[in-house]
C-alpha cells in the first residue's frame, strides 16, 4: 500500500481535491489487491469492494457537481 501524499492543490474542479486524490489511489490500491485473489473470492466479494470504492470518487465527483457559490 502507498503512502499518502500532502495535498498540492493542482488540478481544476473535483480531480483537484485531495480527497478525490486519495479516493481513487485507494480505488486503484483496493483493484490491484483483489485482482490476486482466487477466482471465487474475487468474483463474489471482490467485485463489491472494488465497487465500493470506486463509488467513494463518484460521490466526490458528485457532490461537486452540485456545489453553489450562492450565499442564502
Amino acid at each position: 500500500m502507498r503512502a499518502l501524499a500532502p495535498s498540492l492543490g493542482v488540478g481544476t474542479g473535483f480531480e483537484g481535491l485531495a480527497v478525490y486524490r486519495e479516493a481513487a489511489a485507494l480505488s486503484d490500491d483496493i483493484d490491484s489487491a483483489v485482482s490476486e485473489w482466487e477466482s471465487f473470492a474475487r468474483w463474489t466479494v471482490g467485485v463489491q469492494i472494488v465497487r465500493a470504492a470506486d463509488s467513494i470518487g463518484a460521490n466526490i465527483a458528485e457532490g461537486y457537481g452540485r456545489r453553489t457559490d450562492e450565499s442564502p
